[in-house]
């Protein structure tokens, strides 16, 4: 009965356990960027704000750059991930729909590319790309960084394609549709839990890139808000308030996206991880 009980219990406790130790420190991050100055430095920390205070938010908007900063990383992660999306669905359909010479190889070469750490190839493209004269320009930084989503997103869309019956296709086809009439009409609606969890996917990897744009682009008018925030400090000095507004502002887009895409994005990355 005990071990009965037990077995019930611990993976709840573990499990809130885990969750507390990866949340506190988001939770301290937000809650220090609302703290006045008094709170932040007090010798007994301070669990909540006393006095919260909008005023660490305004300095980090009204830090030189701010904007371009936000600017250039919505730029280059939208565009990044629209890209990767369009790409990687016309590949997953063929790959899991298709029988051709080179099929097995092509997955199993998209598999050696999600598994190999992309920080290998940093001074290949910073080559390439200074051969090419475009040094501190967004376009071959935007290249790049749908590159580095694009396999994880046709494995993971592959999976998705795989589990749609081939009969539902062949139905539309049948009723006079063309291949591609049922491709957009039949198949794309039923793959938006699948296309939800890799955009969230790659929207994360793209934002949160910095050694590849640090490298690439070292004019700070084509670089991104990881950057920035990397110099916040030394702006400011020892302002762990406005540290703490600029690293949640950084967050906040993540977390909204994440709270929209929950439940389709989870439902997305577990089919196309067991199914085709």
């Amino acid at each position: 009965m005990r071990r009965s009980l037990f077995g019930r219990v611990w993976p709840g406790a573990t499990a809130v356990v885990l969750f507390a130790a990866f949340a506190f420190p988001v939770y301290w991050m937000f809650a220090t960027a609302f703290k006045a100055n008094k709170d932040i430095v007090s010798d007994t920390p301070v669990w909540f704000p006393t006095a919260p205070t909008l005023d660490h938010f305004s300095k980090a908007v009204a830090a030189d750059g701010f904007w371009t900063f936000v600017g250039n990383s919505l730029t280059v992660t939208l565009i990044a991930v629209a890209l990767s999306l369009v790409i990687a669905l016309l590949a997953s359909f063929a790959v899991a729909r298709m029988r051709f010479k080179g099929r097995k190889s092509f997955i199993l070469v998209m598999m050696t590319a999600q598994m190999a750490p992309w920080e290998v190839l940093v001074i290949a493209y910073y080559m390439i790309v200074r051969d090419a004269d475009m040094l501190n320009s967004l376009v071959p930084l935007t290249a790049i960084y749908t590159v580095m989503v694009l396999p994880f997103t046709v494995l993971t869309l592959r999976g998705y394609v795989a589990a749609v019956p081939k009969e539902l296709e062949e139905s539309a086809m049948v009723d006079g549709c063309t291949r591609t009439q049922a491709f957009i009409r039949v198949i794309f609606p039923l793959l938006a839990p699948g296309l939800m969890a890799t955009s969230l996917f790659g929207f994360i990897t793209i934002w949160n890139e910095f050694p590849m744009v640090l490298i690439l682009n070292k004019d700070p008018g084509a670089q991104t808000l990881p950057v920035w925030l990397t110099g916040f400090r030394t702006t400011f000095g020892d302002d762990w308030g406005a540290t703490m507004a600029a690293s949640s502002l950084f967050a906040v887009p993540i977390l909204v996206l994440f709270v929209i895409l929950q439940r389709k994005a989870v439902g997305g990355l577990t089919s196309g991880a067991v199914k085709g």
